[in-house]
């Protein structure tokens, strides 16, 4: 039996990975241990996560359902006609009528008895479960890097036996993050991703910290071992970022956080924000997934065209 440990150690030295997945094969996930007698067909997707990393690898006719969509897919899967179960959470009863082999979820917190169903029942009823790694509550994840991520991806190769698809995938990942050098200014930025009364924002050990990190930009709550926190707009003005990241939703656009810290009296007076300067992030690419380089070279570009004469 092949083992994962074999198969991502591969992709981190960046050999060529062999293309047939031995089954069954079984991941550790989550502190869940899952097995595959064979590469999953129907899959249920939760999050656009993980919808998209299937996407990328090209099993997007192994996908039966989506549910809980963060945004519109990207421009080149557009046509897939994927079918939603639901704008939100679908419930267990919806995930089992699509007859999945597999449901892989964004958030272990999709998993639940009033969600898409735990994943001991799942299993039960003969349904395998996987979380994104980074994404786990009952096993603490360590802080996120690309390396984990594209961990990810190859584990994901090895599940569906598309491993030759996920080392492409990789290395294309690989050579957009190494062709943009990070910023060597120092700015310090704050990742802002919804609220009003209170900022939640990006912390140190999840999808935003590596981001800003990449960027070479200083989150004033890189200290903080957590994805995302509740802030307050006080400790954000005493901070006073150089760089504020505008995480554009459809329910709380950039457009919208504009308006706010702009007519904000305590955040109004902000260098950033008289100066606009604002780097603009998808939703979809603020968490752990496909999206992330090519978010950092985005990003990288707007930060190049950001004026600090003033």
């Amino acid at each position: 039996m092949r083992t994962l440990v074999t198969l991502i150690a591969l992709f981190g030295f960046g050999h060529a990975v062999e293309a047939a997945t031995d089954y069954p094969l079984i991941v550790e996930n989550c502190g869940l241990s899952v097995q595959f007698d064979g590469p999953p067909q129907r899959v249920v997707t939760i999050k656009s996560t993980a919808t998209e990393l299937l996407l990328a690898l090209g099993l997007g006719e192994r996908i039966v359902g989506v549910g809980f969509q963060d945004g519109p897919v990207p421009q080149e899967f557009a046509g897939q006609g994927l079918a939603v179960l639901s704008e939100k959470l679908p419930s267990q009863e919806v995930v089992l009528e699509a007859e999945p082999d597999l449901v892989y979820g964004g958030w272990e917190s999709n998993f639940a008895a009033d969600g898409a169903g735990e994943r001991a029942t799942l299993a039960q009823l003969g349904v395998a479960s996987y979380v994104a790694p980074a994404a786990c509550r009952s096993v603490k994840p360590p802080k996120l890097d690309f390396e984990g991520l594209f961990a990810e991806m190859a584990e994901m190769g090895a599940i569906f036996d598309v491993s030759e698809a996920a080392e492409t995938l990789v290395g294309q990942q690989r050579e957009l993050l190494a062709g943009t050098p990070a910023d060597t200014r120092g700015l310090r930025a704050v990742w802002y991703s919804s609220g009003t009364k209170a900022p939640y924002v990006g912390a140190g050990n999840n999808a935003p910290g590596m981001i800003m990190e990449a960027l070479g930009l200083r989150n004033i709550f890189a200290d903080i071992d957590d994805g995302w926190i509740a802030a307050s707009w006080e400790a954000i003005v005493d901070a006073n970022p150089d760089v504020v990241v505008l995480v554009d939703a459809a329910w709380n656009s950039a457009d919208q956080k504009r308006k706010l810290l702009a007519e904000n009296p305590i955040t109004r007076e902000l260098d950033a924000v008289i100066h606009q300067r604002y780097l603009v992030v998808p939703f979809p690419a603020g968490e752990a997934g496909v999206r992330n380089v090519p978010a950092v070279v985005d990003m990288a570009a707007q930060l190049q065209a950001l004026d600090f004469s003033q």
